[in-house]
């Protein structure tokens, strides 16, 4: 049966993720909500990245005192509010003028950690200055590595607590949504051009009197005139670097003092790898089913990355998280911390800073009623007595049976 969702434009009334999905796909631009929602190729990634939670089925226990609850966690010595914090989510000023602020000050007041996109619209220093809280930094190993390590010193300058390197772009994936918009690089067809001209709250937002956002923390490595949002994206995928190694993240981790986070990783080996080149956590992702198509989940490895290097590393994941018990699958499994990307950009492009706010309350309400239904006091709590994976652990078993005959 098909759901009704809320219509109306207020994110304070939304219910759900999915409610702020809807009124996000009202009040942005085709060319903007397609880069939100949009995979690599079919897409098969980014529905996996939600197909496996329906596989995980809660196992709950009864006549437990849930009358007090702790969804908060301990992040790197430090208190978090929550299991969850924001994921570094790239063009933000183009879904609500100044989205970085939006979406790093609502972290804050939230009491979770937000991770700048080295890809955003405004400058490191002023999204520090301007939100406070817990500041990460996401970045691209360019081949410009000079670039690289001025960025790591910008950071480190602007007090950044983390920084977190992407692994899994080198090459860039083959986004067919985005070329399809636009008749060439940073020229929308005719279509979107028109469609544009249809959504005049978000001009008034966007555009005016501002002009079409630019990236803040790209210096010179973009072309000049390349440094729009608006179909940058190609500019920026001449700067990724196939030759890409472990080398490079033990050059990274000899410049950087701060905690050093790698993202992008799906197989234990490479957890492992991680941890001896002293990395202080990971971040299992397939780039949000933007890159390879036909890649496993971050929760499909999970498990296994959990039992190779629980305690040598902080363990945490991104994709497809739309529900809070989707978070708490992932932390009864193992994860130190969840990354939500497409979720608070949906109350991003829904609302400005009320929809980010509204899109945290949201899932932090929702893991906070899963816990107490599933008879568990604390996120701390969790293990995987609480969780079933039906289908996983029946293909295990089958594997087990391969193995003595």
């Amino acid at each position: 049966m098909q759901r009704r969702l809320y219509s109306g434009n207020d994110p304070r009334r939304a219910h759900s993720i999915e409610d702020l999905r809807a009124m996000a796909a009202r009040r942005v631009p085709n060319f903007c909500f397609e880069y939100v929602e949009g995979g690599a190729e079919e897409e098969a990634t980014l529905r996996r990245n939600r197909d496996v939670f329906a596989e995980i089925a809660f196992r709950p226990r009864s006549l437990v005192d849930v009358s007090k609850r702790d969804i908060g966690i301990n992040l790197f010595g430090k208190r978090s509010a929550a299991p969850f914090m924001i994921a570094p989510t790239g063009f933000s000023g183009l879904l609500s003028h100044e989205g970085d602020i939006a979406l790093a000050g609502a972290a804050a007041a939230a009491g979770i950690p937000f991770i700048l996109s080295n890809a955003s619209t405004v400058p490191l220093e002023r999204v520090i200055e301007r939100a406070g809280g817990r500041v990460w930094m996401q970045v691209y190993m360019y081949r410009t590595r000079d670039f690289v390590a001025k960025l790591a010193e910008r950071a480190q300058l602007a007090g950044v607590e983390a920084l977190v390197v992407t692994t899994d772009s080198a090459i860039y994936g083959k986004r067919e949504w985005d070329l399809r918009n636009y008749a060439r690089p940073l020229k929308l067809d005719l279509r979107n051009t028109l469609d544009v001209l249809a959504h005049p709250r978000w001009m008034l937002d966007v555009l005016w009197p501002h002009g079409m956002p630019r990236f803040a923390n790209l210096g010179d490595l973009l072309p000049p005139g390349q440094d729009s949002v608006r179909g940058a994206a190609s500019a920026l995928a001449k700067e990724l670097d196939p030759s890409l190694s472990w080398e490079d993240i033990r050059w990274l981790r000899d410049r950087w003092p701060g905690r050093l986070i790698v993202k992008g990783l799906l197989h234990p080996d490479d957890a492992v790898r991680a941890a001896s080149l002293g990395a202080d956590g990971i971040v299992l992702s397939n780039h949000g089913g933007r890159q390879l198509d036909g890649s496993i989940s971050a929760m499909d490895v999970l498990p296994d990355v959990v039992d190779a290097v629980k305690g040598r590393l902080a363990v945490m994941l991104d994709g497809g998280f739309r529900r809070g018990g989707d978070i708490v699958k992932a932390m009864a499994y193992g994860a130190d911390a969840v990354l939500v990307g497409r979720a608070t950009t949906y109350g991003l492009a829904a609302g400005g800073r009320a929809g980010v706010d509204r899109a945290i309350e949201i899932l932090k309400t929702e893991v906070d009623r899963v816990i107490g239904l599933l008879g568990c006091g604390s996120i701390g709590a969790l293990d995987r007595q609480y969780v079933k994976w039906s289908l996983r652990a029946e293909a295990l078993e089958q594997v087990h049976e391969m193995g003595l005959q």
